[in-house]
């Protein structure tokens, strides 16, 4: 990439250099003089200002003649602008995948950046291009090592969908906390913030209707609390305006003790006897909760009832039934199960995503399904430092999971969906290889990420290619990428587990295929500035040569 660019993540399609310079005197500020585009602007303002201080005019968003003081006057000499405006760019192919707002298209986020000797112009053809093209210019103003090159940079999304799940059901995270996500996510183009609000851990949205599931929970490791409707409605206001769509996980028919704990009355399911023995082992390690059963008239009606609230209250199109790792439901019964979620959910106006898992049920054009595993994708754990009796527990999820094998195909040949979040590279609660760790960060990267998975590296993470597992374009629905909770005891070690990794799979859902490695290190090196200003703990990975 060209040094007038060379801090940009995620790269931009084509940049075009020219002669000249806006110069280093003055602040910059934002300007436009489309009333559309003034939230916009505001929003922006806020988002960027942590970057850009303290480069920035008192005043961020102005329209011609405004002064200092917000009034009808000039501009203050020496500004330079940030100009925000909606017009023609240069066309692009339309991005692969769903909409994550419902449409029946993608979003058009193509956008037109030009550094002249006046400032920066931000062009495109909605105010979400125009939102992407302004963080575009931020990373030019925040990771320059010098004086900005006049350059014209044309770009535009590979994928429509690009998430960011995490779990707060495990370990609980306060709302400022998620919109300090929600600004990460934004600063990185990403478009979803996935959050898994539901598990054997917690219950952590408060229905009114069912109040009993926001009850204390099962452990103080997970922590305390819970989002009131409120929380929530504010979240995703918050999120749209950065064009964010908060998609909520209420994780069924498995991984429901919470849901068992505020209902205790509710029938147990019939175990199959080939799922006995892995039960028993779990149990070795971990209380057994069993998996609802759908097929019970009592229960099917209180699964209906959380189900209609969470989607009253979700302004975005999805919402996520999980249907992973039902562990004790017969394959008959489990697929029943996922199709009555898919329809509860449908029936609520919804669109229904489910884990791998899912595509058991069968699947419908209509259909999302989230891939995670496969037999073979991950290598197994050489069981350093695990108890002896997790070789044998880990023996049978192996067996248990067998099935996986067929996951995608099924999906694919139903004409589903498919959402790629491949443990493999993608998943941000493994652990970080030892040996990229610098020596004063050790204690607190040996505690986070999942000790059965093998340490990873921000290279890994960096390398991955969509195109590696052969989905055909046509049934993508996009790329997540999941950070699990189990370790993590606070925002400050998500963050740590977050950076510098989410910038690379972030890079390749917008831009569609990994940089080589030499080149893309060069740029993330920039960055850390960038998460310091967010007040963002990071592995300063020994990979990266941070330019700081």
């Amino acid at each position: 990439m060209r040094h007038a660019t060379a801090g940009l993540i995620p790269r931009p399609t084509t940049v075009t250099s020219r002669a000249g310079a806006p110069g280093t005197d003055g602040r910059w500020a934002f300007h436009t003089d489309d009333p559309a585009l003034r939230p916009v602007a505001a929003t922006l303002a806020a988002l960027l200002a942590p970057h850009l201080a303290p480069h920035l005019a008192p005043h961020l968003t102005r329209r011609p003649g405004d002064d200092d003081a917000g009034g009808r006057g000039p501009r203050s000499r020496g500004d330079r602008r940030i100009t925000l405006a909606l017009g023609e760019v240069p066309s692009a192919a339309a991005p692969l995948g769903l909409s994550p707002t419902g449409g029946p298209e993608p979003a058009d986020e193509a956008y037109l950046v030009t550094v002249t000797e006046h400032g920066i112009d931000c062009r495109a053809r909605t105010a979400e291009g125009v939102f992407r093209a302004a963080t575009t210019a931020a990373q030019l103003i925040a990771t320059s090592t010098g004086e900005l090159a006049c350059v014209t940079i044309a770009d535009a999304p590979r994928y429509a969908w690009r998430g960011l799940m995490l779990d707060p059901a495990r370990a609980f995270l306060g709302v400022e906390d998620l919109r300090r996500a929600v600004d990460l996510a934004a600063l990185y183009k990403l478009n979803v913030l996935h959050l898994h609000l539901t598990d054997n851990q917690a219950w952590r949205l408060h229905l009114p209707g069912v109040p009993e599931l926001t009850g204390p929970p099962a452990d103080d490791s997970a922590g305390q609390g819970h989002y009131t409707p409120d929380d929530y409605r504010a979240l995703q206001d918050y999120a749209a305006e950065r064009f964010v769509t908060v998609v909520p996980e209420i994780d069924l028919p498995g991984h429901s003790a919470s849901l068992r704990r505020a209902f205790p009355a509710l029938a147990l399911p019939q175990i199959p006897d080939s799922q006995r023995q892995l039960m028993r082992k779990i149990e070795a390690v971990a209380p057994f909760a069993p998996p609802l059963d759908l097929g019970d008239p009592d229960t099917l009606d209180t699964v209906a009832r959380v189900l209609k609230e969470v989607c009253a209250l979700t302004a975005g199109p999805f919402v996520h039934i999980g249907a992973d790792e039902a562990m004790g439901l017969g394959e008959d019964d489990f697929a029943a199960s996922v199709r009555r979620l898919r329809a509860l959910v449908r029936e609520s106006g919804k669109r229904p995503i489910g884990w791998q898992e899912s595509a058991r049920a069968g699947a419908e054009p209509d259909d999302v399904v989230q891939h995670w595993t496969a037999p073979g994708m991950e290598p197994s754990p050489d069981g350093a430092g695990l108890p002896a009796h997790f070789a044998e527990i880990l023996q049978a999820l192996g067996d248990f999971m067998a099935p996986t094998a067929h996951d995608v195909a099924r999906a694919t040949d139903g004409g589903a969906r498919v959402l790629l979040s491949p443990m493999s590279h993608l998943y941000l609660d493994r652990p970080y290889d030892p040996a990229i760790v610098p020596d004063e960060q050790a204690d607190t990267a040996a505690r986070l990420g999942m000790p059965f998975y093998r340490g990873t590296t921000v290279e890994r993470a960096a390398e991955w290619d969509p195109a590696s597992h052969g989905i055909p374009e046509a049934n993508i629905a996009g790329i997540e990428t999941p950070l699990w909770g189990e370790t993590v005891t606070g925002f400050d070690d998500a963050a740590v587990l977050l950076l510098p990794r989410l910038p690379a799979t972030a890079e390749t859902a917008w831009s569609g295929a990994p940089a080589p490695w030499d080149e893309y290190r060069t740029r993330i090196a920039r960055h850390a500035p960038l998460w310091r200003a967010l007040a963002l703990p990071y592995l300063a990975s020994r990979e990266i040569p941070w330019t700081d």
